[in-house]
């Protein structure tokens, strides 16, 4: 015998939502299978359900559309970091400075910062800059190729993007706890409906039951063996294999 299968989807909730909400506005109250009391509490929820799901949809549309342009401004700025950091390197190794110089930028060894996280490259393009300045400012000749203006374009681009990004992913994770929070209490509308429908067609027989119980939207699924048994061509392909 079939059993039923309540929606595990965000987009199958509305759709069950949906239908209860189409019935009860066509329905004479006392033609609908689900009490008054449900339809009310349903209608208060509904629009609000409908439109939070509409405004988590556009957040993550937004946040994904947006990701490619981001992930293409923070792999340049990465890039003129670490060329900068390799030529303060490069000129080091040659003796056209001193080692000490490193500590204007942060760092006091040969080893170069990491710049894999996108927040290392927030932490140190700042350092970077503001060490290039300090530098100079103490007598040092600029570094070129690249130099500190053209990588501080890079930085100041992945700057704004990466703070625009927070915001996206900060606007995202919102209405995917607000869908969280809402989700709970339209599982249990869809129950008390469903419930009370099944109910109401319980002197009908299984098949007529289930069948009049689908127009108000409840599924019904059959257990794997319950689809064999009801698919003649799948049992003669058991028995031929």
């Amino acid at each position: 015998m079939p059993y039923r299968r309540l929606p595990n989807t965000d987009q199958a909730r509305l759709r069950a939502l949906q239908t209860a909400i189409m019935l009860g506005q066509k329905k004479d109250p006392e033609e609908l299978a689900f009490s008054a009391k449900s339809l009310n509490r349903l209608r208060a929820f509904y629009t609000n359900f409908e439109t939070t799901l509409i405004h988590h949809k556009l957040a993550k549309t937004q946040q994904e559309k947006s990701s490619n342009t981001y992930l293409a401004t923070v792999r340049k700025a990465r890039l003129y970091l670490s060329h900068f950091i390799q030529v303060l390197n490069f000129a080091i190794q040659r003796g056209d400075m001193k080692p000490a110089v490193r500590e204007f930028y942060g760092f006091n060894d040969k080893k170069s910062p990491s710049l894999i996280m996108d927040s290392e490259v927030l932490e140190w393009g700042k350092k970077i800059i503001e060490g290039e300045h300090k530098r100079v400012n103490h007598g040092g000749n600029p570094l070129y190729n690249p130099s500190i203006a053209i990588v501080k374009v890079k930085f100041d681009q992945f700057l704004d993007a990466y703070h625009f990004q927070k915001t996206l992913q900060s606007n995202t994770a919102r209405w995917t706890g607000k869908v969280a929070d809402l989700r709970k209490e339209a599982d249990e509308i869809i129950l008390d409906i469903w419930n009370e429908v099944e109910e109401h067609f319980s002197d009908l027989q299984d098949d007529h039951k289930r069948e009049k119980a689908m127009e108000y939207g409840l599924t019904y699924v059959y257990r794997p063996m319950e689809r064999i048994k009801n698919d003649p061509y799948k049992v003669k392909n058991i028995y031929i294999s």
